[in-house]
C-alpha cells in the first residue's frame, strides 16, 4: 500500500483559486500546516491529509461550499500538473485516458495496490463508464468532484459535443447539488453503488490533440522520471522524509513522533532503516543538508531563517552542522555569486 499525496501543484492551485474567492491563501496554509516553501516545487509531494484540510479551509474561508466543484470547472488539469499537459497533447481521447491512467499517482497518489490505477473503464448494461477506483471515496468527497468536474470541463473547451453523459458518486446530494446540474449538464444520481461517468460510446475515438507530437514526447519523457522519483519515495526513507518534511521548521523530529505517525513502533522504524542501509539519524542529517542548501542557494531565506526552517533552535548550532556538511559557512553560500 502506498502512502496518499498530492503535488504541490495541485495544492498550490487551489490556494491561489481560493485566494480569487476572497481567501487568505498565507491564512490557509498556516491552518493546514503546510509550509509554502514546499509548493514552490511543483512535483513535491504534500500528504493528502493536508490537502483535504486546505480544501476544508478553504470552503470556510470563502463561504462556498461547493469549492472544489468550482475549482474543478475552472482550473484545467494543465494548469497545475504534468498529467493534464501529457493528457491534452494526446493523440485521442483513448490515449488521453491510458496516459492518465499510467501517470495519474503524479497528480494524486493514494492508498491503492501497486500498479492499480485510480480511473478504470468498465462495461454496465452495454454503456460505457469511466470508474473512480479511490478507497473510502466518501471520506472526501471533494476529491471525487474536483475530479469529476475538471475531467468533464477541461475536454468540453475543445470536443465538440458531450463526452459525459451521466455521473453517479457514492455520496448523498449535497445543500448546493444545483451546482452539479449547472457544471456537468447531464443526470446526476447521489448515493450511488459507485463514482462514475458514462460516456459517448465513440468517445475514445475523438481527436485531442492539443499540442504537438513533440511535446507529448518530451512530456511524457520527464513524467516518467518523476514516476521513478515516486516510486523511490515509497521506500521507508521517503516515508520518514516526508514526515520530516512537515515537521522540521516545529522541532518535532524525533523517532518517536514520526514513527507514531507512520503507525509503527520505534523500534520497528529504526529497524527497517537499517536495512535499506541507513539510519534515522543519517536520513534527518541528510535532509536538513538539503534542505538547508537549496534555502540558501536560492537565497530566498537569511540563515537564521534557515537555520529555524531546517528545524535547528539557533544558528550557531546550524552554523556548526553546516561546516561538518559542506566545509563552509552558510553565509558563504548564500552571498555566493
Amino acid at each position: 500500500m502506498t502512502k496518499a499525496t498530492v503535488s504541490a501543484s495541485i495544492v498550490r492551485g487551489l490556494a491561489a483559486f481560493a485566494a480569487v474567492k476572497g481567501a487568505d491563501p498565507a491564512a490557509l496554509l498556516r491552518e493546514a500546516a503546510i509550509d509554502p516553501a514546499r509548493l514552490e516545487d511543483a512535483d513535491t509531494r504534500i500528504p493528502l491529509a493536508q490537502y483535504q484540510a486546505l480544501m476544508h479551509a478553504a470552503q470556510a474561508g470563502t463561504g462556498e461550499p461547493a469549492l472544489a466543484l468550482l475549482y474543478g470547472e475552472a482550473i484545467d488539469m494543465s494548469e497545475v500538473s504534468i498529467v493534464g499537459l501529457i493528457m491534452n497533447a494526446s493523440s485521442t481521447m483513448g490515449d488521453a485516458f491510458v496516459q492518465m491512467q499510467r501517470f495519474g499517482a503524479l497528480a494524486v497518489e493514494l492508498q491503492t495496490a501497486p500498479g492499480q490505477p485510480r480511473f478504470q473503464l468498465a462495461e454496465r448494461a452495454g454503456q460505457l463508464w469511466m470508474t473512480d477506483m479511490r478507497p473510502s471515496p466518501n471520506d472526501f468527497p471533494e476529491l471525487t468532484e474536483a475530479a469529476f468536474a475538471r475531467l468533464v470541463c477541461g475536454p468540453r473547451r475543445f470536443l465538440t459535443e458531450a463526452h459525459v453523459l451521466e455521473v453517479h458518486v457514492t455520496h448523498p446530494a449535497p445543500s448546493y447539488h444545483a451546482e452539479y446540474a449547472r457544471i456537468f449538464r447531464c443526470p446526476v444520481t447521489f448515493s450511488a453503488d459507485w463514482n462514475a461517468m458514462r460516456l459517448a460510446p465513440d468517445m475514445t475515438g475523438w481527436r485531442v490533440a492539443q499540442q504537438p507530437a513533440y511535446v507529448f514526447g518530451i512530456l511524457t519523457e520527464r513524467a516518467d522520471a518523476l514516476l521513478r522519483d515516486l516510486e523511490a519515495a515509497r521506500t521507508l526513507r521517503g516515508q520518514v522524509e516526508a514526515q520530516l518534511l512537515t515537521r522540521l521548521h516545529t522541532g518535532d523530529i524525533t523517532g518517536d513522533s514520526v514513527a507514531a505517525a507512520l503507525g509503527i513502533s520505534r523500534q520497528t522504524l529504526f529497524r527497517r532503516l537499517k536495512t535499506e542501509g541507513t539510519s534515522f539519524k543519517r536520513v534527518l542529517d541528510d535532509l536538513r543538508r538539503r534542505m538547508a542548501l537549496d534555502y540558501l542557494g536560492a537565497r530566498k531565506t537569511s540563515v537564521n531563517e534557515t537555520a529555524y526552517l531546517v528545524g535547528f533552535s539557533d544558528a550557531p548550532a546550524f552554523s556548526r552542522a553546516f561546516k561538518r556538511w559542506t566545509g563552509k559557512s552558510p553565509r558563504s553560500i548564500r552571498t555566493a555569486p
